[in-house]
Order: C-alpha cells, then structure tokens, then sequence
C-alpha cells in the first residue's frame, strides 16, 4: 500500500490536474451526473478539492447539499453554521479512534469554512442537486458567523 507521506500539495495539484477554487484552495471536477432536472440541473457532482497548508476554504454556502469526503493527507476542519450564528466544528480523516470521521454533511444554504490541519488535505466534494456557481455564495472576507 502507497503512503501519501511523500507526496506535496503542488505534486497532488500537478497529479489531478486542478485549478485554483474561488474559495480557496485547488479543485478538479471529476462527475457531473447526467441526469438533469427540468431545468437542466445536474442530479449531482463531485470534485477533487485540496487546501495546502494556511490557505482557507473561506466561509461560503452552495444551494445544495454537500458531502465532503476526506480521502488524503492531514485531517482537515470543516466548520458548518446552519443559522449564520453559531458553528459546529467537524474533524475529517481516518483516525476514527480521536474521533475523526470520513464525511461532513453540510445541509443545503448552510455556511462552511475549512482548513487543512496539516501541511495539505485532499478530499471530495459531492454536492446533490449537483453544483453550478449561480448558487454559490461567498461571504465578504472578513464575516464570520455571529458577528
């Protein structure tokens, strides 16, 4: 079994050829269901999104749920804020017994922010109805839930 030890954020960036995300980090879009609504909407997508180290995923919400995967690297912090107030904090990875899990769900228009907890964090992003940046939001830079 290969490790991931070796490897480097931009190596995993050359490797699966992405691209800069608006909300930071790098990401590949890797399925867009062919099944669409009426309005032609993707049943769902997924993508490879990766954050290097220091580089936010800043707080944004997407009109669609999405579920995070984590796949390789340092486990990473996915913050949720479902009422724009207060703000659970997920840690993502494989070390189940600290209390890391594989997944995050974020429900439809909830606010998230995440952060590598290491040196970088390779994951997936599956968003159902699938993903499209008209129904993406970014937060002005300095908002935080709460204040």
């Amino acid at each position: 079994m290969s490790s991931s030890a070796s490897l480097t954020a931009e190596k995993v960036i050359d490797l699966l050829n992405m691209q800069p995300h608006p909300e930071g980090g790098y990401y590949a879009e890797t399925f867009r269901d062919s099944v669409t609504d009426d309005g032609g909407r993707a049943a769902s997508t997924l993508i490879y999104f990766l954050l290097p180290e220091g580089v936010l995923s800043r707080w944004h919400k997407v009109d669609a749920v999405e579920t995070w995967h984590w796949y390789a690297g340092s486990p990473l912090e996915l913050s949720i804020s479902t009422d724009g107030a207060t703000i659970k904090v997920l840690t993502l990875g494989n070390d189940l017994l600290a209390g890391e899990r594989p997944q995050g769900i974020v429900p439809r228009d909830g606010w998230q922010q995440a952060r590598s907890l290491g040196s970088w964090t390779l994951v997936g992003c599956t968003v159902a109805p699938g993903f499209q940046f008209e129904g993406f939001v970014l937060a002005p830079e300095d908002w935080e839930p709460g204040h």
